[in-house]
């Protein structure tokens, strides 16, 4: 397909595709003529994961251009894939690498972390250790603390089991897409969109409740 078709399938407008290509995301198509190329339905594949990555999770340029390398790297390892186009696992880039491994003042865990990891031992969870949600689970349960509320990670546990449930209804879908990228790009577009209406979810849950507990 040319760059004008590529374009209309894709919803990139034709100069970001170029950008793209200037940039090394995208790789080049084939040469048809001095100035036109040819592109394959693995261009338009990636293509919408750089729009995934970029449009949705909002990672730079730069960022995507590394977990892309990594995603070419782990090839049809799923789990590593899907852990690094979600942010659950660090783009090895080789530069920081003594911090990120827990060397000299990494060894010190950060307030909260330590029921965390109590919490994901009870769950029996494998999680990576450098995954930025424990650090929001951590942060969030020495707020709560700090403003008096009597709230440990024993009173997640039954939110976490909830979690698994979703976690299970999230990955049955990624498996009507064969192709990686395509599992890919819907995984972000699975977890990132669907975070505002799940949560919209609960809000209407939370308010049916308390009509029925509380409602004359």
């Amino acid at each position: 397909m040319r760059i004008s078709e590529l374009s209309r399938r894709s919803g990139v407008s034709n100069a970001t595709i170029k950008f793209y290509l200037r940039e090394g995301l995208l790789p080049a198509g084939r040469a048809t003529a001095a100035t036109q190329a040819e592109y394959s339905e693995q261009h338009l594949r990636r293509l919408r994961l750089i729009r995934a990555l970029i449009g949705v999770r909002g990672l730079t340029v730069q960022q995507t251009r590394d977990v892309l390398g990594a995603v070419s790297e782990y090839g049809t390892d799923l789990h590593q894939v899907l852990g690094l186009v979600l942010g659950a696992r660090p783009v090895d880039t080789g530069a920081g690498a003594e911090s990120e491994d827990g060397d000299g003042d990494g060894d010190e865990k950060e307030p909260g972390r330590s029921e965390v990891d109590e919490l994901v031992a009870e769950m029996g969870w494998e999680i990576s250790p450098h995954s930025a949600a424990q650090s929001v689970i951590a942060e969030t349960l020495e707020t709560m603390r700090s403003l008096g509320a009597d709230y440990g990670w024993r009173s997640l546990v039954p939110y976490a089991r909830i979690a698994e449930e979703t976690a299970v209804l999230d990955l049955d879908q990624l498996k009507e897409e064969e192709d990686l990228l395509e599992r890919a790009e819907r995984a972000i577009l699975l977890t990132i969109l669907l975070e505002p209406a799940l949560l919209a979810l609960r809000r209407l849950a939370q308010e049916n409740e308390s009509a029925k507990r509380h409602s004359r």
